[in-house]
């Protein structure tokens, strides 16, 4: 399969040209050009078209704007959701349901004319923050998004990890740990699952809760906003959701034991969570000393992108 980087770690490349991102969000596509020094030379955000051709299409455009902007070819990295399959080179396990089963990076080096490197979006957030984010140093990094799904990136010393099999990292999709009385029915995912993380700790998620559990029938920002005016329901869904993300984070402490855990996505700007994660963190890993950093993205939603670039 040609531009395949699963199974290996993956460096970041010298900034020798000009260096474009894409991010491939589930409500929009965001591209950003980084010059060698990592200082944006152009940027684009637009509505994510919602069909594989016409998103094949909308980075086409991307690409031919970014070398106007940068004077020359550019190299090309996009972080989308799913992986690549190792064996064949088509997308799975992308929440971007038009993705799967397509050729994507193939597609893509084909209309564009130069190599793709494609990997994950969470990865993209852990390297971006470990190169110059709020990671700068830390030699193991683990970034989890939660938006309207829920990824995790690995990176260790300076080079994303994504497995033997591209799948390293893909914490959405295990169960929530150590489940309560009340969470012992859980919700379907659309993986095809039940009870998955992302189906609990995702603003989507999050929203569901807060419905089913405390009978509100808000967004997650709605949500948040009334816990802060003093809605003893909103309050209530915003705590079970921190217990809920503190649980997912002590799991990765378990497997990972990462210097810096990295926080992105629209979840990650709630800043009620970093005051309490780190205790109940320490409640149930596995460990009597747990020092850990639970930290939001320094660069916040550009991360991802900026990650991409750096592929």
């Amino acid at each position: 399969m040609q531009n395949s980087i699963v199974g290996r770690a993956i460096e970041p490349q010298p900034a020798s040209v000009p260096a474009l991102g894409i991010d491939f969000g589930g409500t929009k596509i965001e591209a950003v050009l980084l010059g060698a020094d990592g200082e944006t030379l152009w940027q684009q955000r637009v509505p994510n078209p919602g069909t594989y051709d016409t998103a094949v299409a909308a980075i086409a455009e991307f690409v031919v704007a970014a070398d106007i902007a940068g004077g020359t070819a550019c190299t090309v990295g996009i972080g989308a959701p799913g992986s690549p399959s190792p064996r064949t080179g088509v997308m799975r396990n992308s929440n971007s349901l038009y993705l799967n089963g397509r050729s994507f990076s193939k597609d893509l080096t084909s209309v564009l004319g130069r190599p793709v490197r494609l990997v994950n979006d969470a990865n993209c957030l852990a390297l971006s923050e470990a190169t110059d984010g709020a990671a700068t140093g830390a030699r193991s990094v683990f970034a989890l998004v939660i938006g309207t799904g829920v990824g995790g990136g690995i990176v260790l010393s300076g080079a994303c990890h994504d497995g033997a099999h591209g799948i390293a990292g893909e914490i959405g999709h295990l169960p929530l740990p150590w489940p309560r009385s009340d969470e012992l029915s859980p919700p379907p995912c659309w993986c095809g699952l039940t009870g998955c993380i992302e189906s609990w700790v995702s603003g989507t998620g999050f929203a569901r809760a807060a419905r089913t559990e405390h009978g509100l029938s808000l967004s997650a920002p709605e949500i948040v906003a009334a816990a802060r005016a003093g809605n003893p329901a909103a309050r209530a869904a915003l705590d079970a959701y921190i217990d809920r993300l503190g649980r997912v984070l002590a799991m990765v402490a378990n497997l990972l034991d990462p210097e810096v855990v990295v926080l992105g996505g629209g979840m990650s700007n709630v800043a009620e969570i970093y005051e309490e994660l780190p205790a109940i963190v320490r409640r149930y890993a596995f460990s009597d000393l747990w020092e850990g950093r639970i930290v939001p993205a320094r660069w916040g939603d550009a991360s991802g992108v900026r990650g991409a670039a750096r592929l």
